[in-house]
This record gives structure tokens, sequence and C-alpha cells, in this order.
């Protein structure tokens, strides 16, 4: 094997390791939240020594971190407007509302430990809470750009009230279905949701 070879076999490795603790992780935090999730716990799932772990990661803060981020990225994907191919503006934002929701199912470790860390208030804020507030401002900025592409007569602030208030109840819908174990229509909630702020966007700029 030459010492290219020898480099991306490692390097493969490395990424194969990563994604395993990360893996684990996510298990570990769903399961026990911040506090009840420690290194020595995430060794014991992924079956990778600590010293591995700290070799990809400074500390489980570091860690949660990293969980958040990637599964955010993976969710991030699904907001976007569909095209004008779709259909109508309620159309495309009612199936773009349904692709975050699926997202949300297949994806929901970056919402439900941010969450948990967003409500939590401690003396040395976790970096984990600090991305997930991040992350939380790049929807809201994702969200008002579509507004402002199907609206353009939108004032700003009523962008921004709209799409804080799109934030905020896709939060209430997926902390609802947590809570009642998934009994619910996460999509059919979403879709609902989208039509909602459409009608409320289409009477504000009518007003202007």
């Amino acid at each position: 094997m030459t010492s290219a070879q020898t480099t991306r076999k490692k390097r493969a490795n490395g990424v194969e390791s990563r994604q395993r603790i990360l893996d684990a992780a996510v298990e570990i935090a769903g399961e026990r939240g911040y506090d009840g999730t420690s290194i020595a716990a995430v060794s014991a799932k992924c079956g990778l020594p600590a010293s591995s772990i700290y070799w990809h990661f400074k500390d489980k803060d570091d860690l949660i971190a990293a969980v958040i981020e990637r599964s955010f990225e993976s969710w991030l994907t699904a907001v976007e407007l569909p095209g004008d191919d779709v259909g109508t503006p309620l159309e495309r934002v009612t199936v773009m509302a349904a692709n975050v929701a699926r997202s949300l199912i297949g994806t929901p470790d970056f919402l439900r430990l941010g969450l948990m860390l967003a409500l939590e208030r401690r003396p040395t804020e976790p970096r984990g809470r600090t991305v997930f507030l991040q992350v939380r401002a790049t929807t809201h900025q994702k969200i008002a750009d579509v507004l402002t592409a199907l609206f353009p007569a939108l004032h700003a602030d009523d962008v921004d009230t709209l799409a804080t208030y799109a934030v905020a109840g896709a939060d209430g819908l997926f902390v609802h279905r947590e809570v009642t174990g998934g009994s619910v229509d996460l999509v059919a909630l979403f879709e609902l949701h989208a039509r909602l702020v459409h009608d409320a966007a289409t009477r504000m700029a009518a007003a202007r």
C-alpha cells in the first residue's frame, strides 16, 4: 500500500469513527438529555475508546454541538421553496412545509437537543446552545427570504413578524409530536401552518 493509499484509508476510518461517535451521542442524548450524556456512555455505545472521542471532539459540549450541526445541515436542505413549475405560491409553500416536516421526522436531533439546551439556563452557556441559537437565526432568515420572494410588497417588519411566527409555530408542532409520541400527523400540521402563514402574509401585503 502506498503512502497516499494509507493516508486515504486513515482519513476514511476517521470519518467513519466520527459518524459512529455522533450516532451514539444522538442516542444517548435522546434518552438522557444533555446532563445525562457523558463521554464514557458514548464510548460504551459506539465501541470506541474515550481517547478516540477526544481526538475528534474537545469535550462533551463540543460533541453535542457537532450533533446539532450535523442534523441541522441535513434538515436545512428541506427549507427550499420549490420552483414555479410546482404550482401557485400557496402550493409551493405547502410543499416546502411538508418537506420540512418529513425532514424533522427523519432528522429531529438538532431541534430536540437544541430545544432542551435553549430552555435551560446555566452559569456557563454550553456551546451546543450557542450553535442552536445560531441555526435558529439561519432558519429565521431562510423563512424571511421565502416570504420576501413571494410577497415583495411586505414591509420588512411584517416579514420579520411572520418569520418569527412561522419558526415558533414549527417549534410548537414539533414539541407536540414529541409529547404525544409521534401519534400526530406532523406533515399535515405543517401544511396547515404554512397555509395560515401564507394567508396572513396575503392580508398584510394587501393592507400595504
